[in-house]
């Protein structure tokens, strides 16, 4: 798929992107060319593929112990609060 100079001055506005009038054409060679990539990927016969949850089957992610590491400080955050009731904060009301 190639990507025309008003399609990367649309991305660029979408993205608030200011980009220099020499970069424009950099940005319509590389992004189509990323483009022509992601549609080769989708061109992979992929029927009969069972997805994997895990890249290495057998071996399960080392996740780290779900221990307490911090103290509960909530009522020492709650003393800086301008408004506080049965333990929750109280701002005034914006949408009627």
């Amino acid at each position: 798929m190639s990507l025309t100079r008003k399609d990367i001055e649309n991305i660029a506005r979408l993205a608030r992107l200011e980009l220099a009038e020499t970069e424009i054409p950099v940005y319509v060679d590389s992004l189509s060319k990323i483009l022509d990539f992601v549609g080769e990927l989708e061109r992979a016969p992929t029927d009969g593929i069972t997805p994997m949850a895990h890249p290495m089957p057998g071996l399960a992610q080392r996740l780290r112990a779900d221990e307490v590491t911090e103290t509960d400080a909530h009522q020492r955050y709650q003393r800086n609060a301008p408004q506080v009731e049965a333990g929750l904060y109280l701002v005034p009301k914006v949408i009627e």
